[in-house]
């Protein structure tokens, strides 16, 4: 059977290894999995208990296809109280999770012939959804002495007659990077100047350390803001991933055809998450403070264990629950009689052999470096380098 060519997309390697560890385990295997991108902290209980409401309400039907009114109203505040951002609830899709938002984003915006700029490291979903779309991603290759962070002269030497839009991504999965005011201002400056739509991801917005705030490009004037879509959701703030509720927020006629193509696509997101979300976001968030206190003793150990690695450094990351250790020192060797030669070649290494799950580097752009999840209990954590050590000691 013949595919059609949008068929022809790459896996997900995150998705891959966390899969590979599971079924390794389900065989019996001890292993400890970095791969996942989700916390594991659990569903505060007043959402839980919204959830259980809506069902015993009979809120169990469809909705609007672009979400409840009550919710659309509700990240309307939301964005307005934290973000300085207006909106009405016109400019607001509710979708089935952030990578949904970014999908239909980019569904209704790009179009075969079109480039979409990807600053790397990137998360490995950005460059398969654009090419879904038919549309070719260009990468903009940053580096550990830039921060990971794209400058607006890196922007403009990107552009060409076929860029349609940017995806950025601050905080930034997968290395934790978060642009501060003054480089979002100079790269609002450059957007200003240009005819390209910003896919503007903030899903990590509430996990930033050591004083990092965050800041959304889309607050810096009007213009800026009337060429961006913000993406957010409740995945990673409320620990819902499962719960999938994401949502968009841009100019009315992007939003419009968002709308008209999730009605004829998955429909509206699912009504029991949507009510649970409006919960979430209406209620008292202070449980996050203890959540990011606790990501940021596991950040500052897992930090100090890689970078005391014969062959391993790590920049510390402002947010986001990711370390991207740079691991070329460990590449091109044998271990246990077996190369290493690629980022992919020690992440099924250490999967095999050392029984931790981490993603390889090459999955976001990015070969010689792995990405590990730190959004796990510090005693795993404590026994994963323990084993990550081990492995690359022999």
């Amino acid at each position: 059977m013949k595919l059609a060519k949008r068929s022809d997309v790459a896996p997900s390697l995150t998705l891959a290894m966390n899969t590979k560890a599971k079924e390794m385990r389900a065989m019996g295997r001890d292993v400890i999995s970095f791969a996942a991108g989700e916390p594991d902290f659990h569903t505060p209980d007043h959402i839980k208990t919204a959830g259980k409401a809506a069902i015993d309400g009979d809120k169990t039907y469809y909705t609007p296809a672009s979400g409840i009114i009550e919710l659309k109203k509700a990240i309307v505040e939301k964005l307005k109280r934290e973000n300085g951002l207006e909106y009405d609830t016109g400019c607001i899709s509710v979708n089935s999770g952030a990578k949904h938002s970014v999908f239909n984003t980019l569904a209704v915006t790009v179009q075969e012939g079109d480039e979409v700029i990807i600053p790397t490291p990137y998360w490995v979903s950005y460059s398969e959804m654009v090419k879904i779309c038919g549309a070719e991603p260009v990468f903009v290759e940053t580096t550990e002495e830039t921060g990971f962070k794209m400058s607006p002269g890196m922007l403009k030497q990107a552009l060409s007659d076929k860029t349609k839009a940017l995806l950025l991504n601050s905080p930034c999965n997968p290395t934790g990077t978060v642009y501060g005011k003054e480089e979002l201002w100079d790269l609002a400056g450059a957007v200003e100047q240009e005819d390209i739509i910003v896919i503007s991801d903030e899903i990590y917005e509430k996990i930033l350390y050591d004083g990092n705030e965050h800041v959304s490009i889309a607050s810096f004037s009007d213009t800026v803001k009337n060429k961006t879509v913000v993406i957010n959701g409740m995945s990673k703030a409320f620990s819902m991933t499962g719960w999938r509720i994401g949502y968009a927020a841009g100019p009315a006629e992007i939003i419009e055809a968002i709308n008209k193509l999730q009605g004829h696509t998955s429909g509206n997101p699912t009504s029991i998450s949507q009510w649970a979300s409006l919960s979430g976001l209406e209620k008292d968030t202070k449980f996050m403070a203890g959540w990011v206190e606790e990501f940021l003793q596991r950040r500052n150990y897992i930090l100090n264990e890689l970078n005391t690695i014969e062959g391993v450094s790590c920049m510390k990351p402002g947010g986001a629950f990711y370390v991207f250790p740079n691991v070329q020192g460990l590449l091109n060797r044998s271990y246990k009689g077996r190369k290493v030669k690629t980022s992919l070649d020690l992440a099924y290494y250490l999967l095999e052999e050392g029984g931790i799950a981490v993603v390889p580097g090459a999955a976001f752009g990015s070969e010689g470096y792995i990405r590990i999840s730190f959004a796990t209990s510090m005693a795993t954590i404590e026994e994963g380098m323990k084993r990550l050590r081990a492995a690359v000691s022999v």
